[in-house]
């Protein structure tokens, strides 16, 4: 979340999360450098980003045999496995599908706990009813729990799974004051405006195909951490996540395989596994 999509870091992060588990697990500094020439990006800035996603605990320097190269950090791993499913797999609720209410009380001398706690909330999706009380989809409840776990804050929160809020008016007028959905709607339109005239259909494995389908993964990967999913009842009437989630399946369908094999043609036949 802290890499501007585009950025050269942001593009070699996506890069990682789509293919180096895929590679072994180790991928050779040399290959991540031609991939990331294959977007024109320069080898200078490839290494200088690696040494950023170094630094931030991405990845760690390994050599296997006898050449340079990144693994994943374990905590990386774990944090790439859970989004794999947010990223590839948007969710959406019904309208009659239970909420999750997250209920939390922190003295003023943990106000810095208290902040990772509202920052790590939000950026899963979750909305603030009030600054101690924020709401999620109830799928979101185990991504709440971790989150309260590596806080160790599990014991000063409570969870409650309700149905659907009660509120005097509508409830997408009320909603629209818990999450700042105009900000996620900016986002969507964003991700329409440079993928809408993408071709799809039959492409090769190639330079131009791997690098649409990473700015496409590199582009969205915010998007579904931000959007909750909400009831189609509960957003705005010009929405554009339902546009938006159409396209991503779509170039996603047509690119996703011809890409991968591209990056196994560079890294080593069979590298990738199918």
């Amino acid at each position: 979340m802290d890499s501007r999509p585009g950025s050269t870091t942001s593009l070699l992060r996506t890069v990682i999360g789509l293919y180096l588990r895929e590679a072994g697990g180790w991928m050779a500094s040399n290959a991540l450098v031609e991939l990331m020439q294959a977007m024109d990006v320069p080898a200078t800035l490839t290494r200088t980003a690696l040494t950023r996603l170094r630094k931030k605990g991405v990845v760690v320097a390994a050599v296997r045999g006898g050449m340079a190269g990144y693994e994943l950090d374990s905590r990386a791993a774990r944090m790439l496995e859970r989004g794999d499913r947010r990223i590839h797999t948007p969710r959406s609720m019904g309208a009659q599908d239970p909420w999750c209410l997250i209920s939390f009380s922190l003295p003023e001398s943990e106000r810095e706990r208290r902040h990772q706690l509202r920052r790590q909330l939000h950026w899963i999706g979750c909305g603030m009813v009030s600054p101690g009380l924020w709401v999620a989809p109830e799928y979101l409840r185990t991504e709440v729990e971790e989150i309260l776990d590596s806080l160790s804050m599990r014991g000063r929160a409570v969870l409650f799974t309700t149905s659907r809020p009660h509120v005097v008016g509508e409830l997408c007028d009320v909603v629209a004051g818990w999450w700042d959905l105009g900000a996620v709607a900016t986002l969507y339109l964003d991700f329409i405006k440079f993928h809408e005239d993408v071709p799809t259909g039959a492409v090769g494995a190639d330079p131009r195909t791997f690098a649409t389908y990473v700015n496409l993964i590199d582009r969205w990967r915010m998007i579904p951490y931000l959007d909750p999913g909400l009831p189609a009842d509960c957003l705005p009437s010009d929405w554009p996540g339902v546009q938006g989630v159409a396209i991503f399946q779509r170039i996603t369908n047509s690119h996703a395989l011809a890409s991968k094999a591209f990056v196994s043609s560079m890294v080593g036949s069979g590298s990738i596994r199918a």
